[in-house]
């Protein structure tokens, strides 16, 4: 019984591992999803249309934001887009890189990244909106910033793994100290008939 306190304490250790890492991966994407992605932090522009927006220096990041009916179970189609975005009087360009996230979906509200802009210099930008929104509820272009962790999903993803590839180890563990060599069913008689060998000569 002694040989296998050793296995039970790895493999309790190991569910315990991973249990803290798919709970904390869980609670991570909660966090990224409702707390450290701002997605709107600087208003919004309807999509088509046009406004002024305040915008940091920086990278503001620029999603597709809708309403929709029924969830959006199989996909959420993106329709064409058009964005532009002009500087105050003397600053540069822009940079906008089109850089596809995933949906979010809450309830009936869906918002997708769409584009990531690196802007020059903090100032009131005038955009501009365009696209084939037909049959969408309430679209948008919704300016913000995701201020989420880059390394939180990896961690928690870490632990999780490790989490498996220890409760893995553990069980082998178990399953090998549970076999034991067999001992001798009993003392062997040289004076038995079916003793396979000669008797040894008398001494």
């Amino acid at each position: 019984m002694t040989g296998r306190v050793g296995p039970r304490i790895a493999i309790g250790g190991a569910v315990l591992t991973l249990v803290a890492g798919v709970v904390g991966f869980i609670v991570a994407i909660v966090l990224n999803v409702f707390v450290f992605d701002e997605f709107d932090a600087y208003g919004e522009v309807p999509v088509p249309g046009s406004g002024r927006l305040q915008l940091p220096a920086g990278e503001v990041t620029i999603s597709f934001h809708t309403a929709v009916t029924g969830g959006v179970n199989g996909g959420f189609p993106v329709p064409a887009l058009q964005l532009g975005i002009t500087p105050p009087e003397g600053v540069a360009e822009p940079v906008v890189t089109e850089t596809m996230g995933t949906t979010t979906s809450i309830n009936n509200d869906v918002r997708i990244r769409i584009w990531v802009a690196q802007i020059p210099q903090d100032g009131v930008y005038d955009i501009s909106t365009g696209g084939n929104v037909g049959g969408y509820i309430n679209p948008q272009l919704a300016f913000g910033r995701d201020s989420s962790p880059a390394g939180l999903l990896w961690m928690f993803g870490g632990v999780t793994a490790a989490g498996v590839l220890a409760l893995v180890a553990a069980v082998t563990w178990r399953v090998r100290s549970g076999k034991k060599a067999r001992p001798l069913q009993g003392p062997v008689s040289l004076d038995e008939p079916d003793w396979p060998g000669p008797l040894p000569p008398p001494v």
